[in-house]
C-alpha cells in the first residue's frame, strides 16, 4: 500500500486526512492490507511467517469490530457494509 492509497483511506473514513485514531480508519486500513496479503499467499502457500502475521491483523480488526459493535451498532452496520466484510 502506497503512502497515497493510505492517505486516501484516511480522508474517506475519517474526519481529515490527520485522523488515523478513529476505529473505521483502522479497520480500512487492516482491512486493505489483509486483502493484499491473501493474494500473497495463492503463489507461496508454504509462507507460514507471513501467515501468523496475518492472522494477528484479522484477530486485530475483529477486536476493532466488536468495540465499534458495542459502542455505536449504526457505525458498526455503516463499517461492515462499506467494506463488504460479512459474506
Amino acid at each position: 500500500m502506497t503512502k497515497e492509497e493510505k492517505l486516501g483511506i484516511i480522508k474517506k473514513y475519517g474526519v481529515n486526512e490527520k485522523d488515523s485514531g478513529k476505529s473505521e480508519v483502522q479497520i480500512a486500513l487492516l482491512t486493505r492490507r489483509i486483502n493484499d496479503l491473501t493474494g500473497h499467499f495463492d503463489a507461496h502457500k508454504k509462507d507460514h511467517h507471513s501467515r501468523r502475521g496475518l492472522m494477528m491483523m484479522v484477530g486485530k480488526r475483529r477486536k476493532l469490530l466488536d468495540y465499534l459493535m458495542n459502542k455505536d451498532i449504526e457505525r458498526y452496520r455503516a463499517i461492515i457494509k462499506e467494506l463488504n466484510i460479512r459474506k
